[in-house]
């Protein structure tokens, strides 16, 4: 069967992966690197992993030919590692400190974990080529979280409220029930899962939204902009642009994503409905208490980027 391609990496994308930036060393000894989410584990013993590479890729003969590679899995704080090994025709490894290991491939610093890999075999698959790996070394950090991709965005692991004790029972607890972080995600968690699926009426996407929220004020912005603010690698980015273009809700101008008319005027409702969305969900607060919470919570954000 023939799919849109565009749509059926949205409906591939409601698979949550994890981010990781595959490294090698061409024939000339050139590190190599790119960003890939096709991961994955093969087998435990011998000790397997695979990854699939695009045809087109231009680093396609380092890894289809070479005879070994590593594996970064990415922190949840490194998306711009991400971005910068997802990019064509630039050094990747500018500014970045690597150390090699013993296959001679670069490992990036401060991953959440590596593995050194001896290519096993490569496999065809369609438009990408499948290479497997043997695992020769490996490492990880404890307490450390992962980046994730999961709709066509970047996002972070968290435990599901659903496998989390009830709250009267850790408040018995007392610390952890009224500890911080816990109060904030399952804070954000309900807020999200309220508030999402009531773009479906709007006939847009949460990745839709995002865009069309920030880009409400009607002023064109480019896309490495629009990237780092709606948490969208550039190649979904473009795909999401593409979508509302075809919606008659968005140009793709010199000077960056800019909205039409009507993707204003949807941008304006949207606008209204997550206005009113947070007058519902905040109506238990006073109006002091809900200023003391924003300000409080840009307080806190400022402090940990300071």
């Amino acid at each position: 069967m023939s799919f849109d391609p565009k749509d059926f990496r949205r409906a591939l994308g409601k698979f949550p992966t994890g981010v990781t930036v595959i490294t090698t060393r061409d024939a000339e000894g050139n590190p190599i690197g790119m960003t890939a989410s096709s991961f994955n584990t093969l087998s435990i013993d011998p000790a397997l992993v695979l990854w699939s590479i695009d045809k087109g890729a231009y680093s396609l003969d380092a890894f289809a030919k070479g005879k070994g590679f590593a594996i970064n899995v990415l922190r949840s704080d490194q998306v711009d590692l991400s971005n910068g090994f997802a990019r064509r025709g630039e050094d990747k490894f500018a500014n970045v400190s690597t150390r090699d290991c013993d296959n001679g491939a670069p490992l990036l610093p401060d991953t959440a974990a590596w593995f050194a890999c001896n290519t096993w075999e490569v496999y065809e698959g369609g438009d990408h080529l499948i290479i497997v790996g043997q695992v020769t070394a490996y490492h990880y950090e404890d307490n450390v979280s992962s980046l994730v991709f999961h709709n066509g965005r970047y996002a972070v692991a968290d435990t599901h409220p659903a496998v989390q004790a009830p709250t009267q029972s850790l408040e018995a607890r007392g610390f952890l029930g009224d500890y911080l972080l816990y109060q904030l995600r399952q804070t954000l968690n309900a807020y999200a899962a309220d508030f999402y699926p009531q773009l479906g009426h709007f006939g847009v996407t949460t990745e839709e939204w995002r865009v069309m929220t920030l880009l409400a004020d009607g002023d064109a912005m480019p896309a490495e902009q629009i990237s780092h603010f709606v948490s969208q690698p550039l190649k979904e980015l473009a795909d999401t642009g593409e979508w509302l273009q075809e919606k008659g809700l968005l140009n793709v101008t010199e000077k960056g994503f800019l909205l039409t008319e009507k993707g204003r005027q949807l941008a304006a409702q949207l606008l209204d409905k997550a206005i009113e969305h947070e007058r519902q969900a905040m109506a238990c607060l006073s109006d002091e208490e809900q200023q003391i919470l924003k300000a409080s919570l840009k307080r806190l954000q400022q402090g940990f980027a300071a």
